[in-house]
């Protein structure tokens, strides 16, 4: 131990001997780069849907032309099937829908000769149904019938086929109608009544002369006394 100038001893330390060769001294641990505010986030899938802050942009794009025809025609064939479930349609009436959606003509005809395989659209059925609702359920003699028939779109070919398919049984079908109004107009002058009743068979699509003859027969039976029987 040492021995200073007072007279003292005190413990020293050795002196400190750097060791060349030896382990490498533990360097401070670096610090870290500066990076953009943006640098942690991930990278998006598709950098042409964002922009570089990471904003989705995918509302600026413009449409694709394909996508927009597609839905178009999907909204368009929703709608007609929406039609044909109220009611049948004709080809010329399903052809006016599909306008409503602004598909071009050749997405039009189509979809048309589709719902034409599947059944849907049947101008022959079609005209049929016409046909007997007009003459089973309404009364309606055949040019009122024509008529509906042409309003609807029916071809003229088809037309006249689901009408050939008619009994010529106006005259019979008139009187019949017209027996069920006749008794409402008892009381009128016989003019008045004939003028009444042969202008509803005509409103009906009865002939002129079918009409006249069905409501003056009508009116004849309606006045017509009805025969007692005598018991002796």
């Amino acid at each position: 131990m040492p021995r200073f100038e007072d007279g003292s001893e005190r413990e020293s330390l050795a002196p400190v001997i750097p060791i060349f060769g030896g382990a490498a001294a533990i360097a401070p641990p670096p610090e870290p780069a500066w990076n953009a505010t943006w640098a942690d986030d991930p990278e998006p899938a598709d950098d042409g849907e964002y922009d570089r802050f990471g904003n989705d942009t995918s509302h600026l794009r413009a449409p694709d032309p394909a996508d927009a025809a597609a839905d178009a025609r999907d909204r368009a064939e929703k709608g007609l099937l929406k039609k044909l479930r109220a009611r049948s349609l004709s080809l010329r009436e399903a052809r006016t829908v599909l306008r409503e959606h602004d598909l071009d003509d050749e997405t039009s005809e189509e979809l048309i000769a589709s719902f034409e395989r599947l059944g849907y659209l049947d101008d022959a059925k079609l005209a049929e149904q016409i046909v007997h609702s007009g003459s089973d359920r309404k009364g309606q003699g055949r040019k009122a019938i024509a008529q509906t028939l042409a309003k609807r779109g029916i071809a003229r070919d088809i037309a006249d086929s689901a009408l050939d398919e008619l009994p010529d049984d106006d005259l019979e079908r008139a009187l019949e109608f017209a027996r069920t109004k006749a008794s409402s107009m008892r009381g009128l002058e016989r003019d008045v009544a004939l003028r009444r009743l042969a202008g509803q068979l005509a409103r009906r699509g009865y002939g002129g002369p079918v009409a006249m003859n069905a409501a003056r027969q009508a009116l004849d039976e309606l006045n017509r006394p009805v025969g007692r029987v005598r018991f002796e």
